[in-house]
């Protein structure tokens, strides 16, 4: 899967934080709910506009940033 196609930064959508297809949900509020207890099925189901490639897609750019600040740190 290729996130960078799926999360869009635009600076004049969401202060420029990184979001999905150019909407206006964040990788930070999709990770969020996960965290929170939502299954993949529930966000989908209030968010209808997302796919489980969307959810996927944050998770990637998440584990991608932590990769990166680790390599930073080290």
């Amino acid at each position: 899967m290729n996130e960078s196609k799926i999360i869009t930064i635009e600076p004049e959508k969401r202060s420029g934080k990184p979001c999905i297809r150019g909407m206006r949900i964040t990788v930070y509020d999709v990770l969020s709910y996960l965290a929170s207890g939502m299954t993949y099925q529930e966000i989908l189901e209030d968010f209808p506009y997302l796919t489980q490639e969307d959810i996927l897609a944050c998770l990637s750019y998440a584990a991608d940033r932590e990769r990166q600040t680790l390599i930073v740190k080290t």
